[in-house]
């Protein structure tokens, strides 16, 4: 046995190389991307030390095997109750590590190769769902304006209806990413370091002026902070869009045992863009999508639009006929 594998100096060593050289220096991998992969690797020594008794400053190379990998995703789903997506996130941060110490460690090889040789599950896509006009209007009317929360809300309602962004660029707008003169928009900071700017409705940007105003928000605060004037967390704008749904239901029924998160609304911008006759190119554009093809979803999901597309193609007018075999058919047939 190699004594690399089984020290687990090298084991640590090659875990904080891998995030403060692979993926901050050479990768320079974004701030979520790091999170990410953080929480992955506490969630795995976590697992090892309760699997294996040993601390994570015990653990060797040895020990970072498949059957501890493939152990610890069976514990995501099964204890945990991941979802197949977050298991696949997991596994990704794993073999990225994996693939550093191969290149590293080549004594390794072997386990890394088995631990890149498990694959990522498969799993079942459903329909994206998404709000009406109606719904829409009903949860934008929800929020009570007479209040502070209240105007927030209505703010960071109507801010996701119009850009259709994801809920982690929503907090991310400070009001330096403004522009509410000749032609309004608004910069997002979307993954992967990526930007775009997204127009404004003139009602919207009415909207931001008076809650700008009335905030007293200056230009590099968060244009949706929280009570104590700092950025909103995932958490909190879902529980604002839950208190706006169950405000809205009364109603609108039809909000009635539905789960409607941010991304609901960021699917409701994206089908009503369709509807209305929007390119798909230029829907990728608007939602950050990195391939058009990702913005396909929501044409399988509009099936007033396939209705459309069926009703402009005419079935073609054929004479039923009953299908009779000649009798030299029949004696093949019966020959066989």
């Amino acid at each position: 046995m190699n004594p690399l594998l089984a020290d687990p100096a090298e084991f640590a060593s090659f875990l904080q190389r891998f995030f403060a050289e692979r993926l901050l220096q050479q990768q320079a991998v974004s701030p979520r991307t790091v999170a990410a992969y953080r929480d992955a690797f506490r969630l795995l020594l976590v697992y090892a030390e309760r699997s294996l008794g040993k601390p994570p400053a015990k653990l060797t190379l040895e020990d970072f095997n498949a059957q501890l990998v493939l152990g610890f995703l069976t514990h995501l789903e099964d204890e945990r109750h991941n979802t197949v997506r977050s298991r696949n996130a997991r596994l990704a941060a794993v073999r990225a590590f994996a693939r550093y110490v191969a290149v590293q460690c080549p004594p390794a090889l072997l386990l890394v190769q088995q631990i890149l040789a498990i694959p990522m599950k498969r799993f079942d896509k459903p329909l994206l769902g998404f709000l009406s006009r109606e719904e829409v209007r009903a949860l934008l009317a929800a929020p009570d304006t007479t209040t502070w929360c209240g105007r927030r809300d209505r703010m960071l309602l109507k801010l996701l209806y119009n850009t259709g962004a994801r809920v982690s660029e929503l907090v991310g707008i400070r009001v330096r990413d403004l522009a509410l003169d000749v032609t309004p928009s608004v910069r997002l900071h979307g993954k992967g370091r990526k930007q775009r700017t997204v127009p404004l409705w003139k009602e919207t940007v009415v909207e931001i002026r008076g809650w700008i105003d009335f905030a007293g928000l200056q230009q590099d605060q968060p244009l949706l902070p929280n009570r104590w004037g700092r950025q909103m967390t995932r958490s909190n704008v879902a529980e604002r869009i839950a208190r706006a749904v169950s405000t809205a239901t009364p109603l609108c029924p039809s909000l009635r045992g539905r789960t409607i998160s941010p991304h609901t609304l960021r699917h409701a911008t994206a089908m009503h863009l369709l509807q209305a006759g929007v390119d798909l190119t230029v829907i990728a554009l608007w939602l950050g999508h990195e391939s058009p093809v990702t913005t396909h979803g929501y044409v399988e999901a509009d099936l007033a639009l396939k209705e459309r597309a069926l009703a402009a193609i005419a079935p073609p007018e054929l004479r039923r006929t009953r299908y009779r075999p000649t009798d030299a058919l029949l004696k093949f047939l019966q020959g066989l």
